[in-house]
This record gives C-alpha cells, structure tokens and sequence, in this order.
C-alpha cells in the first residue's frame, strides 16, 4: 500500500505518512479523510475506516519554511527510482561517487542509487578512477518533489490526487 498525503488545516501539503499512521490519525480525532481509495475499507472490531489517500490535520501546524530537502538513503533510491546509475539495472544499495572515506558527504549531489555489483565494483574508488560511466548525474530534488516522489505516485493516481499536491515546476 502507498503512503497517505498528509494536509495541514490549511490544506498544505505537509508530509506523507504510512496507512497505518493515517488511520490512527483519523481514529483519534486528529485528522479528517479528504480522498479515499474507492474501493478500500480498514476495518477492524465495529469500525470500519476507508482507506485515506489524503488526510487533513484538524489543527493548523507551524511548520518551519524548508528551502532544501533533506538527504536520505531511500530518498536518493526513490529520486533514481531504483535504478543503478551505472548499468540500468535493479538499484539496492547507494554509491558515493567521492568515497566517504576520502571526504566524501552524505548529500544529494555526491550519492546515486547502484547495484550492489556496480557499488562493489567501483569500491573506493571515484567513478573516473574505476573506468566507470554515469548514466545520468546526481540532483538535489526541491522540497515538493520530493514529496511527489515519497508519494509514488504515476499517470491516473497522479491526476486522481493533483487538487491537494504542490505544483512542480
């Protein structure tokens, strides 16, 4: 199951949270259903709850401007949707392309998604320094996108849920 787009009171697009979490958002009173998936129903010992796809918080939440997004292992796999940045293949692990033991960061500009054969393969290397090619570079994703991507959403679920998601540019 995807994860459920989080609303502030205003109806700004907050955070993502997982089916479970949103269901007990709504359960104790903190959040409303604004978009459920048609044909789905939690259900559990005399309640019955749809499942959300988007909630809204009952009580408006300050939230701090973020200019950036932060960086994270799974978020660079989601941003390279999975794929290895070297050969197109299935993407588990994530690469550095300046080593950390060398100085290298944890940062959206010095890390894509790799199989764990390419990933062992160039070892401590720079790509350069392996003979290895990028298929595509590394991007900082904005904030929005970000949270576009959290959602995975594609084609009709994108359009199905477009009122209540940020406009990207």
């Amino acid at each position: 199951m995807r994860n459920t787009l989080v609303l502030n009171a205003s109806y700004e697009p907050l955070t993502t949270v997982s089916l479970k979490r949103a269901v007990v958002l709504v359960l104790q009173d903190k959040a409303v259903v604004e978009h459920a998936h048609p044909l789905g129903m939690v259900r559990g010992t005399g309640i019955a709850v749809p499942v959300p796809r988007v909630i809204r918080l009952q009580r408006y939440v300050r939230v701090p401007f973020r200019q950036r997004a932060p960086w994270s292992r799974r978020g660079v796999l989601v941003r390279d949707q999975h794929l290895c940045a070297y050969c197109g293949r299935r993407a588990t692990t994530v690469d550095h392309l300046q080593p950390r033991s060398r100085g290298g960061a944890d940062s959206w500009l010095n890390t894509v998604a790799a199989c764990a054969e390419d990933n062992q393969r160039k070892a401590d290397r720079t790509p350069e320094q392996a003979g290895m090619k990028l298929l595509r570079r590394p991007f900082e994703p904005t904030p929005e996108a970000t949270l576009m991507l959290a959602l995975g959403l594609r084609g009709s679920e994108m359009r199905e849920l477009a009122p209540w998601l940020p406009a990207v540019a």
